[in-house]
């Protein structure tokens, strides 16, 4: 089972989206039979079977055992993976393209690179879980707070400074055996967490009685 599978087939993607199915594939990541998931879920075997059907037809899931109980066979399948994303390339026509836009300061450019990221990435794993090798990847996650627009404004123009000394250090475009990568440096603000319903403007929470 991988830790995360893209979904690129438009079919398997809108498999995905019904919500039993993202039921059943939540269940799935510990493998059950037809008759377990229907305990599990409040549903009739039959309506969980056909769902199971189209989840395997699509990849989503994969047997794993078959269990002999009298005159029956009882399949158990397991999820192929354990969370799933949806590839841009599952809307190829109208999928985000890098190339549209040129200014490093379009959110709508960072957001193209992260979808032209997620489809590479899912054939990158797909093809090193069939060649069993590890992916070379690295990745920085981090969180800054900056005191002024000015200061988040130098930041980004140091970072890109350093960044593009890195690059002219290491990059050697006429090496006979080397391995192109793709270098992605992102800065964006991190999301507000949700307001508590039950708190008033001054932190306290209402009485309700």
């Amino acid at each position: 089972m991988l830790e995360i599978a893209v979904i690129e087939d438009p079919a398997a993607a809108e498999a995905s989206l019904d919500p039993i199915r993202t039921r059943i594939l939540r269940e799935l990541v510990v493998p059950a039979s037809a008759t377990q998931l229907a305990v599990r879920l409040g549903l009739p075997r039959q309506k969980v079977n056909y769902h199971l059907r189209a989840l395997e037809k699509h990849g989503l899931v994969e047997l794993v055992e078959e269990r002999r109980k009298g005159n029956m066979t009882e399949r158990i399948l397991q999820a192929t993976a354990s969370s799933y994303l949806i590839s841009p390339q599952a809307l190829a026509s109208v999928s985000p393209d890098p190339g549209r836009f040129s200014s490093h300061f379009s959110a709508f450019w960072l957001l193209a690179l992260a979808g032209r990221m997620v489809q590479e990435m899912g054939k990158l794993i797909a093809g090193a879980a069939a060649a069993r090798q590890k992916l070379a990847t690295f990745a920085v996650d981090g969180e800054v707070t900056f005191r002024t627009a000015a200061d988040r404004a130098a930041f980004a123009e140091e970072l890109g400074v350093a960044v593009t000394r890195l690059v002219d250090k290491y990059h050697d475009g006429d090496a006979p055996r080397g391995r192109r990568h793709r270098l992605v440096v992102a800065l964006h603000p991190v999301l507000k967490p949700a307001k508590d319903p039950t708190q008033t403007p001054s932190g306290k929470e209402q009485d309700n009685d």
